[in-house]
């Protein structure tokens, strides 16, 4: 059996899922399906919760021996990480990105799909960097680009795949605030326990009115572009 991705804590009413590959923290099929797991669990028993990923890797993007495979295979795993990125947009609870490192691709997804990104200062690397690796960025990948990055950036880090620094992150709009290595964890349950204290049906609500149309069309799009069913 295979070993388990994501780690769920509970911590006084935040969920931590704590996501360790023990490599690049790649978006593989099993990985999305723990870390949907986890968000299920999380919107039923959490006031809000922390994505953290191991040191020095939040996640490298998709699976990269699927995303050379070509194929069928290609569109399969890139419409499960649409489907993961519209759960976390629509997600009731509060959900904050603790980004212990690279953030690319759809790791990078993964961040503009949060709520807050906290992130590790360091020599660490955060982009959309598929045009620079020969591939087109998703339609559903641009709209969120365009829905969180700060519009100065976007077509630097869309079009150009510009790569960010976690300082430079900040201003681009990846990221809200970077912090040292060893206060990342506790900076970011900090922050999803003041989070926690706001009405949670008014969070949920307020959250669906922004961000509802988005999660929809990223859904939407992932399956039409992608031709799964």
């Amino acid at each position: 059996m295979a070993e388990e991705v994501v780690r769920y804590e509970q911590r006084d009413g935040i969920a931590v899922l704590h996501m360790d590959d023990g490599k690049a923290n790649a978006l593989s099929h099993s990985a999305i399906a723990e870390l949907g797991a986890a968000l299920e669990r999380a919107a039923q028993e959490a006031d809000a919760l922390v994505w953290i990923g191991r040191p020095g890797r939040f996640s490298a993007g998709f699976d990269l021996s699927v995303m050379r495979s070509g194929g069928e295979a290609v569109g399969a795993l890139v419409v499960a990480g649409a489907e993961l990125f519209a759960q976390m947009l629509a997600h009731p609870k509060p959900i904050v990105a603790a980004c212990s490192g690279h953030a690319l691709a759809a790791g990078a997804l993964a961040l503009l799909a949060s709520d807050r990104r906290i992130g590790t200062r360091g020599d660490f690397k955060i982009g959309l960097n598929e045009v620079a690796i020969g591939m087109t960025l998703p339609h559903f990948g641009v709209e969120m680009a365009q829905a969180r990055l700060s519009k100065r950036h976007f077509a630097r880090a869309v079009a150009q795949a510009e790569i960010y620094s976690p300082e430079a992150a900040v201003d681009a709009g990846y990221l809200d605030l970077s912090v040292a290595a060893e206060d990342l964890l506790e900076t970011a349950v900090g922050e999803a326990t003041r989070l926690s204290t706001l009405s949670g049906p008014a969070f949920a609500a307020t959250k669906q009115r922004v961000f509802g149309d988005l999660a929809e069309r990223v859904r939407r799009t992932a399956h039409e572009e992608l031709g799964a069913s």
